[in-house]
């Protein structure tokens, strides 16, 4: 199964980590990732501190965990190649919709897309 595959059929809890460009690190929840044609994984970010943070180093790392009992899942290591904000494919993507009241108040919102460059079992170095 490939990553978009087990994504997207894989309940579980994401964690995204970011640092500064001085090495002060960040981590927050975060949803399940999306995945472009390209084969790039993207995120959809608020102006918060892990967006901030990707403005001066482009490198994250992602940790999933699987709803189920035992420590199964993904760590991935990430690499920023672009952004977009408002896009038509993030509108597109988006799981949330909504209304336009609304979105103003909580801010712009960014897809953030990634080159992956490392996978990893949740625990283990296979």
């Amino acid at each position: 199964m490939g990553l978009a595959d087990y994504f997207e059929n894989t309940q579980g809890t994401g964690v995204l980590s970011t640092a500064d460009k001085n090495g002060k690190v960040n981590a927050a929840v975060y949803a399940r990732p999306l995945f472009l044609e390209d084969g790039s994984l993207a995120l959809i970010m608020r102006e918060r501190l892990s967006y901030a943070n990707l403005q001066s180093n482009p490198h994250a790392a992602y940790l999933f965990i699987e709803d189920r009992p035992g420590y199964k899942g993904k760590r991935l290591h990430l690499t920023k190649i672009r952004e977009e904000e408002n896009s038509a494919i993030l509108n597109k993507l988006k799981r949330r919709h909504l209304p336009p009241e609304k979105q103003a108040e909580k801010g712009a919102l960014h897809l953030v897309v990634f080159k992956i460059d490392t996978e990893l079992p949740l625990i283990g170095a296979e």
